[in-house]
């Protein structure tokens, strides 16, 4: 039997904002979590650079994953062989890599709800059982050492983020020790998703790896380097499970792109540009936060890293993709309903991305101040 997966409801929302563009209207994109900025300026002149003298081909960058490893050292303070980590065609493949690595069909995967749609549809796709744990206020919108211990029976697997999407939420080096040591009593192997670190607006995230060697770290170079449209990213696997990742890597995905490759090592030297983007994040993030009450949001998930705010709207409706519709049809902004990240309860968010320019986010907030208070229900 195929799999059954749902629908990601941003991408129609997206289509629908694109073509409303095409005919002449005024439209900003907050939902997709993507820098508007490009790559850093030294990536791409060395891209142009690539481009004119190296054919290309199939290749894995031996000095980028040195490069890697060297930033898990530097900024974890933790020791990561180069062969423990494969280059991948961005985090999806990576999560997929991570997954069919570590477990057979029919292994039951745990995972925060609210949490990034791809979690429950890949798991899905790949004959694996989600178990979602509900995550509210109370628990900050994330996964807890004490919620895993009470699960029976013990998961096979847990994929956690922090920073988080949709939420933004990061989980404290002491939750994240309590987490790590419930799944190694209980035999649950973790997948941890830090495509978000390096956007943090206070403490900086901690790697999963500081406290539990044996997970399976997935990051990215689409979110703080910048460099979503390149396709590159990378795993960070145990010795136990370089063989079988590499085998899956090889024959499912290949390479990622030489030239991403190329360009991703050149970033890593773009320090000044890439924190001046966090520095135009977190002025983002305060121009939404002190617009709140204005919009009569009063419930939000706390945005500690990433770029969102996951918005409570269960007082102005019940049906968060009609709203999200109807939001951009009328004001032109595009933002994400929050069924995309919880099944059960997301008809009452609405998720609102700062990835982009701060006059955009400016021009944002003055179309929808007036529409908020317009709606019934203020």
């Amino acid at each position: 039997m195929i799999a059954q997966i749902d629908p990601f409801h941003a991408i129609a929302i997206s289509r629908e904002a694109h073509a409303l563009k095409a005919a002449g209207r005024s439209i900003l994109h907050m939902e997709f979590g993507q820098p508007s900025t490009g790559a850093p300026a030294a990536a791409i002149a060395l891209a142009h650079e690539v481009l004119d003298t190296d054919p290309m081909g199939y290749w894995e960058s031996p000095t980028l994953k040195e490069r890697i490893a060297r930033l898990y050292a530097d900024r974890h303070n933790v020791a990561v062989d180069p062969e423990q980590i494969l280059l991948t065609c961005g985090a999806s493949p990576g999560l997929v890599l991570a997954l069919t690595s570590l477990f057979a069909p029919g292994a039951r995967v745990a995972t925060a709800r609210p949490g990034y749609v791809a979690y429950r549809n890949t798991l899905k796709a790949l004959y694996l059982e989600p178990v979602e744990i509900a995550c509210g206020p109370a628990e900050r919108y994330q996964i807890s050492a004490d919620a895993l211990a009470a699960i029976e029976p013990a998961p096979d697997g847990l994929i956690l983020a922090s920073p988080a999407n949709p939420t933004g939420t990061i989980i404290p080096a002491d939750e994240l020790a309590a987490i790590a040591k419930v799944c190694a009593t209980r035999g649950i192997r973790i997948i941890s998703d830090e495509i978000y670190h390096g956007l943090s607006f206070g403490e900086p995230a901690h790697s999963m790896l500081e406290f539990a060697p044996d997970a399976v770290i997935v990051n990215s170079f689409s979110k703080y380097f910048s460099m979503a449209g390149w396709r590159l990213g990378w795993i960070v696997v145990p010795a136990d499970l370089i063989d079988a990742a590499r085998a899956r890597m090889g024959n499912l995905f290949l390479t990622p792109p030489v030239l991403a490759q190329q360009a991703g090592l050149a970033a890593f030297d773009c320090t000044d540009e890439l924190e001046g983007h966090v520095d135009t994040y977190r002025r983002n993030r305060q121009l939404l936060l002190d617009a709140l009450p204005a919009l009569g949001l009063a419930s939000i998930a706390p945005p500690d890293g990433a770029f969102y705010i996951y918005a409570d709207i269960s007082h102005l409706t019940n049906d968060s993709l009609a709203f999200c519709q109807k939001l951009l049809r009328e004001t032109g902004v595009a933002t994400a309903p929050g069924i995309d990240f919880d099944p059960v309860d997301g008809h009452r968010f609405i998720r609102f991305s700062f990835a982009v320019s701060t006059d955009r986010v400016e021009d944002a907030i003055a179309r929808m101040i007036p529409w908020f208070q317009a709606q019934p229900g203020r």
